[in-house]
C-alpha cells in the first residue's frame, strides 16, 4: 500500500526531510510520498491529517514541537518527559501518538567529538529542540545550562552575562537557535568567541549551511566542532522504525 508522510512546521521549503525521505523511498523501492505540510498556525494541523488520505506519519519542526502536544492522542514517555515532540506516528484507529527522536539523534552524533574535558555545556536556546539537547546530556551525565535573551527561570544566562569564566567552565556549547541557517548565513549567536579554545567543541543543530558562522569562529579557535546533518539522519531513520512498528 502506498502511504503518506511528511513534515509539518512554518516556511520549510528548505526541509531536509523531504530530501532524505524521497530519496530513500526511491532507493528502497518504495511507492511511498513525503510532503511538506508548511502551515501559519498550529490549528491546521488536524485539518491536515483529516484530508490527507492514507497519512500515516509526520515529522515537525520549527515551531511546532511544543505547540503540537495538545494536539495528539497520547505522548510516548520519552516525549512526555521531554516536553517536546519530533514524531507522530497516525495508528490504524486514526490515533496520533507523539515522539521525540531529536533526542536519540542528537545523542547519538555527538557521542564521538565527547573528550574527558567534556563536563559541562551551554545550551543556546530554549526552545523545543533544546529540550531533546538537555534531556540527551542528562543521560550522558553532561551537566548544561540554558542561554536565553534574557535571564529567567529557566535560562541561568543571558547572552550579554556570558563572561570569560562561564566560556571555560562550558566545554561544550550548542547553538538550538535558527541563528546562521540560509539564507540568513552571517549571523551567529552573540557569545564572546575570544574565550573558545582547543578544549571546546561547538554543536550546532543547523545543517544548512554546513559550516555556519557559529561552527567556523569555533574552529577558528581551534575548538571541535559538528553541525546537525548526522542528528537529522539518525532521528529520521527512528521516525522511519516507529512509523513501521506494528
Amino acid at each position: 500500500m502506498r502511504f503518506k508522510f511528511g513534515l509539518v512546521g512554518k516556511n520549510i521549503d528548505y526541509s531536509f526531510s523531504r530530501t532524505y525521505f524521497s530519496k530513500k523511498f526511491k532507493a528502497e523501492g518504495l511507492k511511498h510520498s513525503y510532503d511538506n505540510f508548511d502551515i501559519n498556525t498550529i490549528n491546521a494541523f488536524l485539518d491536515i491529517v483529516k484530508d490527507t488520505p492514507n497519512l500515516k506519519g509526520v515529522n515537525v519542526t520549527i515551531p511546532y514541537k511544543e505547540a503540537i502536544i495538545p494536539l495528539l492522542d497520547t505522548l510516548h514517555k520519552t516525549a512526555k518527559k521531554i516536553g517536546a515532540v519530533n514524531t507522530i506516528k497516525i495508528t490504524k484507529k486514526g490515533k496520533l501518538k507523539g515522539y521525540n527522536t531529536d533526542y536519540y539523534g542528537f545523542k547519538t552524533s555527538i557521542q564521538p567529538y565527547l573528550k574527558p574535558q567534556h563536563k559541562r555545556a551551554l545550551i543556546l536556546g530554549t526552545g523545543g529542540a533544546s529540550k531533546a539537547v538537555a534531556y540527551a546530556l542528562t543521560q550522558l551525565n553532561i551537566d548544561f545550562s540554558y542561554v536565553s535573551r534574557h535571564k529567567n527561570s529557566k535560562a541561568k544566562y543571558s547572552y550579554n552575562t556570558l563572561t570569560k569564566d562561564t566560556i571555560l567552565a562550558h566545554q561544550i556549547i550548542i547553538n538550538c537557535t535558527p541563528l546562521g541557517t540560509h539564507p540568513n548565513i552571517n549571523n551567529a549567536p552573540d557569545i564572546p568567541y575570544i574565550h573558545i579554545n582547543a578544549s571546546h567543541l561547538l554543536y550546532d543543530l543547523i545543517y544548512n549551511p554546513k559550516d555556519t558562522k557559529f561552527l567556523q569562529i569555533g574552529e577558528a579557535r581551534g575548538a571541535a566542532i559538528c553541525n546537525g546533518t548526522k542528528m537529522l539522519m539518525l532521528q529520521a531513520e527512528k521516525s522511519w522504525a516507529i512509523w513501521n512498528k506494528v
